[in-house]
């Protein structure tokens, strides 16, 4: 049997981590015709379907998934053996996959200092559509929010995920809010990922769920933040990795009350890399820049 073309299997692999055709082809730099069609060719070369479709929805058949674990497998070994090959004879790589607001906020602004003292050392930076909830088998180090279990890998703590109400100054002065009761009728911003955060932050304070005007739901954090700041309402953001946020006076806090969660941000590698001084090195960076005591 021809075995089928490597191509097609990245682009199942990508569309299945990420349940859409759209959101693969912009991670691929394809159209979602594209994925369709190579999807659509791959399916023909194994003689199985691997997705059932809806008019919304895309899932993996029972066979996509067994196929998807299988694939995950060989293309971690093919990247390993990859960048062993580079380790030994050629410059090394590290595959860092993180959060996009981690990386935004806290990731970026600092890694200049790593890169100018490791010249000989290559990242590449990966970042993910939606909240990463484990290891993928492509990186090497990866920075997640969740709260495990993190079975078979090595994990360094880096602080522990809260939320804090926010809004930007001018709303404030065009929306007077001094209490609690001020949030009902006013408009909320929610994260996709979160849509329960501010019941369960009235909750937390023992107050009734808040009656807002209107609610804008957006898919990424980074998103709720840029909306927060334009004036479109108030929400719900990450305390810590929008502190230079409220630095700046892009953003204020309304209230000291946070909403806890059990969820923290941890660094995760695989302990058979860690022999790697590259590997280390970077890794002794993160925890440096990026753990809160």
């Amino acid at each position: 049997m021809r075995l089928p073309s490597l191509k097609f299997l990245k682009t199942f692999q990508v569309a299945a981590r990420l349940q859409s055709f759209k959101a693969a082809a912009e991670e691929l730099f394809v159209t979602p015709s594209a994925v369709s069609h190579q999807i659509k060719a791959l399916e023909r070369q194994v003689g199985v379907a691997l997705f059932e479709r809806g008019v919304r929805t895309l899932e993996l058949t029972d066979a996509g998934a067994h196929y998807l674990e299988h694939i995950n497998d060989i293309f971690a070994k093919l990247e390993s053996v990859t960048d062993q090959l580079q380790l030994r004879y050629g410059r090394t790589i590290i595959r860092l996959n993180v959060p996009p607001f981690f990386a935004n906020e806290m990731l970026l602004p600092r890694l200049a200092s790593f890169s100018q003292a490791r010249e000989e050392t290559d990242i590449r930076i990966e970042t993910t559509f939606s909240t990463p909830k484990t290891h993928p088998p492509e990186a090497d180090l990866s920075i997640v929010v969740g709260s495990g279990p993190w079975n078979g890998l090595t994990v360094h703590q880096l602080f522990a995920q809260t939320f804090i109400a926010a809004c930007a100054p001018e709303y404030l002065l065009e929306n007077r809010i001094d209490s609690y009761a001020d949030l009902n009728g006013k408009s909320l911003l929610v994260h996709e990922e979160r849509r329960d955060a501010w019941e369960r932050w009235a909750l937390g304070l023992g107050m009734e769920p808040i009656k807002p005007n209107r609610l804008v739901r957006l898919d990424t954090m980074s998103a709720v933040v840029i909306a927060a700041e334009q004036g479109i309402g108030v929400a719900l953001v990450p305390t810590l990795l929008s502190a230079d946020r409220f630095a700046a006076g892009g953003l204020v806090k309304l209230f000291d009350a946070e909403l806890a969660t059990n969820e923290s941000y941890v660094l995760l590698h695989r302990p058979e890399d860690h022999a790697r001084e590259d590997l280390q090195e970077l890794t002794r960076w993160i925890l440096s820049e990026c753990r809160v005591a």
